[in-house]
Formats: C-alpha cells, sequence, structure tokens
C-alpha cells in the first residue's frame, strides 16, 4: 500500500511536471521588439492581480533590458458577453459589461499588446446554455476585432477552472471547459493566438485531488470558493504565459518566489513590482472609468506616475545592483563600492578579526580625495552577516 501511494503520490507531480515543461501552447511567439505597453484585460482574478505581478516581476529581474509597461485593468464581476444573472450581488447591480468601457480603455492606455482574460463569469454560474454561449462567443469575436482595430497585438488566455468541490455551481466546469476548447479551436480557425492556461490548471487540480481521496483528507485546493485561484493558481497562469512567450527556464520554477530567489533581490523585486501594480491599477481604473460599484479609488494619473517612477528608479537599482559592485583595497581594509538608488555608495569593513572579538559597528564620513577620518578599525570582529542583511533591508524599505 506504502508503495502504491507513493507511486501515486510521484505520478500526480510527474503529471505536473510534464503540464509545464510540455510545449502546451505549442505557437510560442516571442515578444517583439516594438512592444512597450502590455494591458492585461479581465475579471475579478486579472483585478487580483497575481498572475500579471508574476509575469511582471519575472521580466523586470530576468530581461532588464526589456522596458515594457504592464497595465492592470482587469475589473471584477465583468464579462464580455454582456450578461448578468438576476440578482448579482444580492440585487445591487448587474454586472459590468466590456463594451461599456473597451474603447476608452483602448483610447488611454494605447497598448502594444492586449492579454484578455474572459469565461469565468461569461456562463453567470448556469449550467450550459447555447444562448450563453453565443454571446460569450460574440463577445470575444468583439473584443478581438476592437483590439486589433487600434493596431494592437492580442492574446487571448481561455477561462480558469472552476473548482465545484468548493463552488455551489455543480456542472459549471464543464461550461468552462467547453468556452476553453471553443477559444482553443480559433488557434486554427482563425489563427488566433490562444494560451491554454484552463486544462494546465484543471490537471494540476485532479492530481492533487486524487492524492486527497487516497489519503482520505480534503487538504489542496487552487482556490477558496471555487473560482479566485490563490498563489499556486495565479503561478499557474503567469507560467504559461511567460512559456508561451518563449521564457523556457520558468518550466522548472515552482513558483515565482522559488524562482526569484536566484536573483539578487528577488523578494523586493516582486514586493515593489506589486506595491507599484496594485497603485496603477486603481488609477487606471480611476482614469478610464468604470460602472461597478466598490472599487477602491485611485491615484489622479500624474500623482500615480509620479510613484511609478520612483518604484522604476527602485527597480532599476536593484536589478543593477550586481553589476555596480567593484571591491577593492583601502588603507589595509575591504571597500566595496556599488550603486543604490541612483547614489555611489561605499562600504568599509575589516579583514581581520580582533584578538579579543570585539566588534563595532560605525557609519564614516570620506573625504572628496577618500581618505579617512577619525580612527580606523582595521582589526574588529565582523558584524554578523544577519545583521548586515536586516540594516540593508531596511535600507531598501
Amino acid at each position: 500500500m506504502k508503495k502504491f501511494l507513493h507511486f501515486l503520490f510521484l505520478s500526480g507531480l510527474s503529471l505536473f511536471a510534464l503540464i509545464n515543461a510540455c510545449p502546451l501552447n505549442v505557437s510560442a511567439q516571442k515578444i517583439a521588439a516594438k512592444v512597450k505597453r502590455i494591458v492585461f484585460l479581465g475579471n475579478s482574478i486579472t483585478w487580483a492581480g497575481g498572475y500579471v505581478n508574476d509575469i511582471e516581476a519575472y521580466f523586470v529581474a530576468h530581461y532588464p533590458d526589456r522596458k515594457f509597461e504592464f497595465i492592470n485593468v482587469g475589473l471584477s464581476s465583468e464579462t464580455v458577453s454582456g450578461l448578468s444573472e438576476i440578482g448579482h450581488a444580492n440585487g445591487a447591480f448587474p454586472r459590468p459589461d466590456l463594451h461599456e468601457r473597451l474603447s476608452r480603455v483602448l483610447a488611454q492606455t494605447k497598448p502594444d499588446l492586449v492579454i484578455a482574460d474572459y469565461g469565468m463569469n461569461d456562463g453567470i454560474y448556469q449550467p450550459y446554455d447555447s444562448g450563453r454561449f453565443r454571446k460569450f462567443k460574440e463577445g470575444i469575436f468583439w473584443l478581438h476585432d476592437e483590439v486589433e482595430s487600434v493596431g494592437a497585438r492580442i492574446i487571448h488566455l481561455t477561462p480558469t477552472v472552476y473548482d465545484e468541490t468548493l463552488g455551489n455551481a455543480k456542472g459549471y466546469e464543464n461550461v468552462l471547459a467547453k468556452y476553453a476548447a471553443w477559444l482553443l479551436t480559433m488557434r486554427q480557425s482563425r489563427h488566433w493566438e490562444v494560451v491554454d492556461i484552463h486544462r494546465p490548471m484543471l490537471a494540476y487540480l485532479e492530481a492533487h485531488r486524487k492524492i486527497d481521496a487516497e489519503f482520505k483528507i480534503d487538504g489542496f485546493a487552487l482556490s477558496t470558493d471555487g473560482v479566485h485561484p490563490l498563489e499556486a493558481g495565479h503561478w499557474l497562469m503567469a507560467k504559461q504565459v511567460l512559456l508561451y512567450f518563449g521564457c523556457t527556464a520558468v518550466a522548472a520554477s515552482s513558483s515565482i518566489v522559488q524562482d526569484l530567489s536566484r536573483i539578487p533581490n528577488g523578494k523586493t523585486i516582486l514586493d515593489l513590482v506589486t506595491r507599484r501594480q496594485n497603485m496603477m491599477r486603481d488609477a487606471w481604473l480611476s482614469q478610464t472609468k468604470h460602472n461597478r460599484p466598490g472599487v477602491p479609488d485611485g491615484l489622479p494619473m500624474d500623482s500615480a506616475r509620479k510613484v511609478y517612477h520612483d518604484i522604476d528608479l527602485q527597480l532599476a537599482d536593484l536589478v543593477s545592483f550586481q553589476d555596480s559592485v567593484q571591491r577593492s583595497s583601502w588603507y589595509g581594509l575591504q571597500r566595496t563600492d556599488f550603486k543604490l538608488f541612483g547614489r555611489h555608495c561605499v562600504f568599509i569593513e575589516p579583514t581581520t578579526t580582533d584578538a579579543n572579538r570585539r566588534w563595532i559597528w560605525r557609519t564614516k564620513f570620506l573625504v572628496t580625495n577618500l581618505k579617512p577620518i577619525g580612527p580606523l578599525y582595521p582589526k574588529v570582529f565582523p558584524l554578523p552577516t544577519s545583521i548586515c542583511r536586516i540594516c540593508m533591508a531596511l535600507m531598501l524599505q
């Protein structure tokens, strides 16, 4: 029995690895050099921003010379079909319709590339109905044509997975599977660019559910409500998009945090990208306007742009930090020169340990001809590495 469970567990993990490493999205297309602005459209899953943040952080860390602007204008509850169920949001408001705002979004964001993810709300959590399916297809055709009419490239994402063990809409996963399958046919019939995120998410969910069933536990979920993916779900989405863009190295990364752990300052890069994305998302939604109640007001665009620029400078320093480091000797001590937030920094540290195990931490100013002011301590107990890292972390706040 133990051998069987072990085999089942490994099989599930192997399936996940196979799904993510193999080219399910076979027509991979790198981002053209002329692309500068990438706009994300979608519902609350896009609004939450996890997969958008992961994609941007990956490009900032791995391709610092590509200066993209990632714009998230996902809107909670939205559909591309224009449909809304009776009593949506307890009767407070109908679902917002992308038709109402798309022209403003395209005119103001001026995208070179649009990534659109619709479908989850478009079946309005009801059993399959050919009329609703037709409205979804009409909305997708309209969206595709509108984006192309402004000269932008569009990539469609298949709908995400619906977990019926957590949600109340029984049979709705089958609806989304039909929507996803149809969208994938557009690759051949219309030569559209379509990234499949539905099948990888479903296969991952089913593999883990088999393990849960074998152990008689309910220990795994991609979401808490059957709809909105948690961190792992957003990484699955981001991973498929990155693979489509030809970022093959991402296949071995189990999470964005694990991927960026190989990059100096990776966690700080992700935190800054997330902070900036959330701030700019709210600013863009306020700027382009919408009719959904309850969405936080964003900063005026001029103010948001200033914050964006400040964070951009911080990110530029973080990704270039390692390249700027130069080490040398200075009056018998070890000297490290580097750039941080646009400033030239010098760090002086002892080379040997004092016999009495004393240590000090003291800042010193250097005169313009780089001679020391005040006493030097060439033999002191080195400051513990953990304390150095804490000090650096405080500098980066």
